[in-house]
């Protein structure tokens, strides 16, 4: 298959035309595609432009400009993906510099609302001191967005906190509720729908009554695989959540729709469930003979319900005495060649 190439000099008219049309930057210079050509995975896809929204009419006008131009579409949060997922031949959005605002937060329904780009721990700064914390956290916390954490259906150490106190251990366990819009330029509200409220859209007709009555089909057709053949683990982040569409999951488009990478929609703010933040924690480290044993006994330690479980091996801590990098703390580790913290 021969790579996407998309003609320059419709690219120099789409630069043009979105320069005119947005409040936010308009980037299509080659040193910035060449910044925004990879993440944190070896990949190197070399955007056809990259814009950096201010307001959500700044990326839907981006969109619909775009579409005038048959160019393709792409969100970019931190960039710490480790699959190439923020790299492509595409307009890049990247929603992290001016797009990263909370818009509402709801201390008694344990409900916020951010706009896509903000940081994680810039948003737990905001929540922390009502008590409470966004359950999922990616080991880039410090730097990936909400976003791109719904883009990934991202999980984190503490996904087990938010398995046991939260909606599950998944981005998309914790997702209330989004508006997106699409590649079209229609924006909805999306999340749990009624049974009534699905036929209510579907009567009203139009492109948005379409994609509902398209998505109630699929179900339909396709709900008895989707229950009988979707894995039944808790961390499940591989292809689009169809089982989220099932009746008895509320025919959530929300959640349905994380994990699914900027293929379908582009998010333009999101209200995420929180979870009570532990006022008081202790940490355990366990020595294994090997890694596998610490695999195999870690069943064991989830009956505790601890907030967060890590597995180390011999060879981190080979890496770490290699580069000197906390020589004094490793003298704390107890005997064996793997643990679990």
């Amino acid at each position: 298959m021969q790579p996407f190439k998309y003609d320059l000099k419709k690219g120099e008219a789409l630069a043009e035309e979105l320069k005119k049309s947005i409040y936010g930057e308009v980037r299509f210079d080659k040193g910035s595609r060449a910044l925004y050509s990879t993440d944190s995975s070896n990949y190197r896809q070399v955007p056809i432009g990259v814009v950096i929204p201010k307001t959500a009419e700044d990326i839907v006008r981006t969109i619909e400009i775009c579409r005038k131009y048959d160019a393709p579409i792409l969100s970019r949060g931190g960039g710490t993906s480790l699959a190439g997922q923020t790299c492509n031949t595409a307009v890049v959005m990247d929603m992290s510099k001016y797009y990263n605002k909370v818009l509402h937060l709801d201390v008694e329904k344990r409900l916020v609302t951010v706009e896509p780009g903000i940081v994680l721990d810039t948003l737990q700064k905001h929540t922390l001191p009502h008590g409470l914390r966004f359950g999922p956290d990616p080991s880039t916390h410090d730097h990936c967005t909400i976003g791109g954490m719904i883009g990934n259906n991202s999980c984190g150490t503490h996904s087990i906190m938010a398995h046991y106190h939260g909606g599950g251990s998944r981005t998309s366990d914790n997702l209330y509720s989004m508006e997106v819009v699409t590649y079209s330029g229609l924006r909805l509200n999306v999340g749990y729908t009624s049974r009534e409220e699905l036929e209510e859209i579907i009567n009203e007709g139009g492109e948005r009554g379409e994609i509902y009555s398209k998505l109630k089909e699929i179900c339909e057709t396709y709900g008895d695989q989707i229950r009988q053949r979707y894995p039944k683990i808790p961390r499940r982040v591989s292809g689009y959540n169809l089982d989220e569409l099932l009746p008895e999951k509320g025919f959530n488009i929300a959640r349905a729709l994380a994990g699914s990478e900027s293929t379908l929609v582009t998010i333009l703010s999101a209200t995420i469930q929180l979870i009570p933040s532990m006022p008081h924690r202790q940490l355990v480290v366990l020595g294994y003979p090997d890694i596998y044993e610490a695999g195999s006994h870690s069943s064991e330690i989830l009956k505790q319900k601890p907030v967060a479980l890590e597995g180390i091996d011999d060879m981190l801590i080979t890496f770490m005495k290699e580069k000197g990098m906390h020589p004094e703390d490793l003298k704390l580790l107890p005997n064996g060649t793997a643990g679990c913290l």
